[in-house]
């Protein structure tokens, strides 16, 4: 059985592919704060992630003739904007180490808090993150925030699925003991 995909967009590219300058505009408007997001996540410097979300764009209007809309704009356009981003990396010389059969050791769940707690730890964490090494902070929002798995992670880096698993949990042990060494976690 053949998926099928609702993009409720699907209006605005078409006319967008007819040459229409508002619905660029409206795609635009519709997508640049969440893919500014993931950009952000991956490159880790607001004016890098500003400069990808500009040139995944381009990149998309340029080559919307040839989106066939076998899925939605949404995640056509994420996936260039990781490209991008992962591109961006490269630039700066990103280095992932093969790793193989490091055993780390399971991370306990933490209890229940209030919205207020909730919300100064997800900011601890977002600062915390921006602390670890590219390789680390890469693997990580792609797994964690952008739901990638880590067969498609090595696609994505060109490393292999169980670099992808060690980077992880390589990151997430980091992210812990900075983390700790702010108090943030005991």
């Amino acid at each position: 059985m053949e998926a099928i995909y609702i993009d409720k967009h699907y209006n605005l590219v078409v006319e967008c592919k007819q040459g229409s300058k508002k619905a660029s505009y409206e795609l635009y408007r519709l997508y640049s704060k969440a893919m500014l997001n993931v950009a952000f996540r991956i490159v880790g410097n607001i004016g890098e992630a500003e400069d990808v979300l500009q040139e995944a764009f381009l990149d998309a209007f340029n080559k919307l003739k040839d989106f066939r809309q076998e899925t939605t704009f949404g995640l056509w356009l994420k996936q260039i904007v990781v490209n991008r981003s992962i591109n961006m990396l490269r630039k700066r010389k990103l280095e992932l180490i093969e790793l193989e059969g490091d055993h780390l050791e399971n991370i306990a769940d933490e209890d229940e808090a209030d919205e207020d707690e909730i919300q100064y730890q997800v900011a601890m964490v977002k600062d915390g993150m921006k602390q670890l090494p590219d390789g680390y902070r890469v693997v990580l929002s792609l797994y964690l925030l952008e739901g990638y798995d880590h067969e498609e992670i090595g696609q994505i880096l060109s490393i292999s699925e169980n670099t992808s698993r060690t980077q992880f949990l390589r990151a997430k042990r980091k992210l812990i003991e900075i983390l700790k060494r702010k108090g943030t976690v005991s």
